[in-house]
């Protein structure tokens, strides 16, 4: 016969053990083939042998994922556990911290590599008095957001916001070109990869806040 815990968490596996044995060996129990006594006996011995290797050894957390499987035998009333076909699977649990600042970050490049296929396209509508340059972003004709432009010593300061592939608010540094113009088309995409996720009303507000600057400036 072969006991297998499942998988199961490392914290639970002595009691699943001892529970497993009682269901496959009840029959044996009620013929008076073997003591009930004997199985929790033998429930523990083999508890003893995974402590040793599944906390002493591999020193796992309560919340890591094991699976021990091994084959026995019953004879003269006797448990005997052929411990030469002992296998166990580990599986050791990743922080949720540390789950979530990965997906984060794919996403982001997902987004990124996203957003680099996507042929925006940036429209100058007005420059303000103080010399920010609003910019109309399209995707195949369609105005998808609105971005505004301020020059800096070495670099260009961008905000604004667009609504596709997805609502995203815009705030960053872009190196500077021989244009405002050239800087942002060529800057806009990476913008969009890294830029904040929001909802759509979000999105909305910020192109409106911009469309109106550009319109008490003409």
């Amino acid at each position: 016969m072969q006991l297998s815990t499942g998988f199961i968490i490392a914290g639970a596996y002595a009691n699943k053990i001892k529970k497993t044995l009682f269901a496959q060996l009840r029959e044996a129990v009620a013929k008076g083939e073997v003591d009930s006594k004997e199985i929790a006996r033998a429930a523990a011995e083999l508890n003893q042998v995974l402590y040793r290797i599944i906390v002493d050894k591999l020193e796992s957390d309560k919340g890591d994922v094991v699976r021990a499987r091994v084959d026995y035998e019953v004879v003269d009333g006797k448990i005997r556990f052929k411990l030469n076909t002992l296998k166990i699977e580990y599986f050791k649990r990743v922080p949720d911290e540390e789950v979530a600042k990965h997906v984060e970050k794919t996403l982001a490049e997902v987004e990124e590599a996203l957003a680099k296929r996507l042929a925006y396209k940036v429209e100058k509508v007005a420059t303000t008095a103080i010399g920010d340059h609003v910019f109309r972003v399209k995707l195949e004709d369609k105005v998808v957001g609105m971005i505004a432009a301020t020059p800096l010593e070495d670099v260009i300061a961008v905000r604004g916001a667009v609504l596709e592939p997805r609502p995203v608010a815009i705030k960053g540094k872009i190196p500077s070109a021989d244009t405002v113009e050239e800087a942002v088309a060529g800057g806009l995409p990476g913008l969009v990869g890294a830029g904040r996720g929001v909802n759509v009303e979000e999105a909305e507000k910020a192109i409106k806040d911009l469309e109106a600057l550009a319109s008490s400036e003409q």
